[in-house]
């Protein structure tokens, strides 16, 4: 008689020792709040919010090995210990010999920015970041997408739709001349695409393009440990290599890189940049003290610093990058079973809803995603955010709307912060909404601000 075989469920890799009640309000509560925030998820308090999926930007939960670390801040002005200890471990994790620490990560895209890129110059990259290409567009310069094309589709499930397209870049380059090009800009995973990853394969490539017409390749380095989680999984040869051991070969082919803490690192503020090219480092070591703070704290408190050093540590343990992504296959596996539209496949930090297929009815200048976030957050109390239309902004030439070919909803998990039971509250209040779809109508925005409208625009109903 064959032996059966019983499956076995895997669990987050920690327990639970201190709470933060949170509260369900009514409906009527909800749509009344979410009419004053202007339908913008961004605007509510979050004493409002029940399920808080806005982002993974400093929401995380700390452990207590980081926050024993928050009890050892050297608050000294300059040259604290935290600030050596936080170095020491962007050497090792990173690879990176020089170091200069920011309040976040649009601290160091800021600084980079400055340094390097002078106006008139180009600057391609796997599909834009918000923050990122304001910057790049601030000092100058012009954000050129180089993505695969199959990163734009929402149903295409290449594993590695954060791949740059070799013959877009080459063609750039061709056309504009490697010295109008001050670096490549690399991000893994991909935020606006979906959470999706490059490869190994192709970040190599990449630098032998890049080296052949002496291009800087720099790295937004924000969540590679979730790149290197996918590199490990989905990529020949890498099964059986470490998330710390992949993490330092994609950053030894970059010139420099730029982080967010406030995601790998599982700490509720801070940021940095990190280069083994010595004339960005002492630019940038200069101009963050004009910016941030003292070269030495760049904005942060050492006990800010400290979490950071040990956050580096966590960030590559295994069990932690898996139970993270495998909380987002869970809620996606569950959407699934309602046919709920998605990016697929599933992102490294969130799920993200596919907008115009969700609501096909609207046109997307009635902000199909800005509608469908609000529907959702009126629906459950669930915040999540629009990457769509609204994000993409305007043309600083033109004046008029992008119109991105993705449309999104981003459902965004923070680390080790909320359950499996959380996941399906959020996934039923979906489901519903999108029983109800047919009833949803659009948007039109009320209030622009200049820059980054996505944060602060407000929005009325039809």
């Amino acid at each position: 008689m064959a032996k059966k075989i019983i499956k076995r469920s895997w669990a987050e890799p920690f327990k639970i020792k201190m709470v933060e009640p949170i509260k369900m309000t009514t409906k009527e509560h909800r749509e009344k709040v979410a009419k004053i925030a202007g339908y913008n998820t961004f605007l509510l308090k979050s004493e409002d919010v029940y399920i808080d999926l806005l982002t993974d930007s400093g929401t995380n939960a700390m452990s207590d090995y980081q926050w024993a670390g928050m009890m050892l801040g050297d608050e000294a002005y300059a040259g604290s210990r935290n600030f050596y200890y936080l170095w020491d471990n962007v050497k090792k994790y990173y690879g990176m010999p020089y170091l200069v620490p920011t309040h976040q990560g649009r601290g160091a895209e800021h600084l980079v920015s400055k340094a390097m890129i002078k106006p008139g110059d180009y600057i391609p990259g796997n599909m834009y970041f918000t923050t990122t290409r304001l910057h790049q567009e601030l000092a100058g310069g012009t954000f050129v997408d180089v993505i695969i094309d199959e990163a734009h589709d929402s149903q295409n499930r290449h594993p590695f739709k954060g791949n740059i397209d070799l013959q877009k870049l080459e063609d750039l380059f061709e056309k504009v001349g490697g010295k109008k090009v001050p670096y490549v800009s690399m991000a893994g995973p991909v935020n606006m695409a979906g959470g999706q990853p490059f490869s190994m394969e192709n970040l190599r490539a990449v630098k032998k393009l890049t080296d052949k017409y002496g291009v800087k390749l720099w790295f937004d380095a924000t969540r590679a440990t979730e790149n290197a989680y996918y590199i490990k999984t989905r990529e020949k040869g890498f099964e059986e290599k470490t998330i710390a051991y992949i993490l330092k070969e994609m950053c030894s082919y970059f010139d420099g890189l730029w982080v967010s803490a406030k995601k790998d690192l599982m700490v509720n503020i801070g940021g940095f940049l990190a280069t083994r090219n010595k004339k960005v480092f002492e630019e940038t070591r200069n101009t963050v003290v004009i910016y941030e703070g003292l070269h030495t704290y760049g904005g942060l408190a050492g006990r800010d610093m400290e979490a950071m050093a040990r956050g580096i540590e966590e960030m590559v343990q295994y069990d932690n990058i898996r139970a993270r992504i495998g909380q987002i296959e869970y809620c996606g596996n569950q959407l699934e079973k309602y046919g709920i539209p998605m990016v697929y496949p599933f992102g490294g930090h969130a799920i993200f809803l596919d907008a115009k297929r969700f609501l096909p009815h609207l046109k997307q200048d009635l902000f199909p995603a800005q509608t469908l976030a609000a529907e959702i957050y009126v629906d459950s109390g669930v915040r999540g955010m629009e990457r769509g239309i609204v994000s993409a902004g305007r043309n600083p030439e033109t004046g008029k709307h992008r119109y991105p070919k993705l449309e999104l909803v981003r459902l965004t998990f923070p680390r080790r912060v909320y359950t499996q039971a959380h996941i399906d509250v959020m996934v039923e209040s979906i489901a519903q909404v999108f029983e109800d779809r047919k009833k949803i109508k659009g948007l039109k925005m009320a209030y622009e601000p200049k820059y980054l409208r996505f944060f602060q625009a407000k929005f009325a109903k039809l």
